[in-house]
């Protein structure tokens, strides 16, 4: 499927027994234009979509989202807040990993090709084929370190950093 085109996505839903739909395209574009570095868990996109005055139901977007995420546009990340954020899963060179403060939850993005290859080469090993990759650690920022312990501090504190 060409990237994120609305044609081919009507014709890979089509080819699983979907159709495109008004709320389908309507998601795609949002996350077509979501700033590099952003994630949207269900409840925030469906907010945005409330804002934008779309009548989408809160279960249509999480089913909206599963879909997306099994036809590979999507990617589901598992971060620190405890529960799902989606990014678009974009190919090659832009794939990329995670960052997680487990006390502040922020989140900070970066490459390694190193980490790519290696997956890449276990699952060729395995005789899988590699579909995304994508690396969670979940850390504590420097700003909670310097409060003195890596464990984690109360639930009431967060740094000072810009989320």
């Amino acid at each position: 499927m060409s990237l994120y085109d609305l044609d081919s996505l009507k014709v890979a839903l089509h080819e699983r027994g979907f159709r495109m739909t008004a709320q389908r395209e309507k998601i795609l574009h949002i996350f077509k234009e979501l700033p590099q570095g952003d994630h949207l868990s269900a409840e925030e996109l469906h907010v945005l979509l409330q804002q934008e005055a779309e009548r989408i139901s809160l279960s249509t977007v999480y089913r909206t989202l599963h879909l997306m995420t099994q036809m590979g546009l999507l990617r589901e990340l598992e971060l620190a807040e405890g529960h799902k954020h989606y990014e678009l899963n974009l190919p090659s060179p832009y794939v990329h990993h995670h960052l997680v403060c487990l006390q502040c939850n922020r989140t900070l993005e970066f490459k390694n090709d190193q980490i790519l290859k290696i997956a890449s080469r276990q699952a060729q090993l395995q005789g899988y084929h590699m579909l995304d990759c994508q690396l969670t650690l979940h850390v504590m920022c420097p700003e909670a370190l310097k409060r003195g312990s890596t464990n984690r501090l109360s639930k009431e504190w967060r740094c000072d950093r810009p989320s």
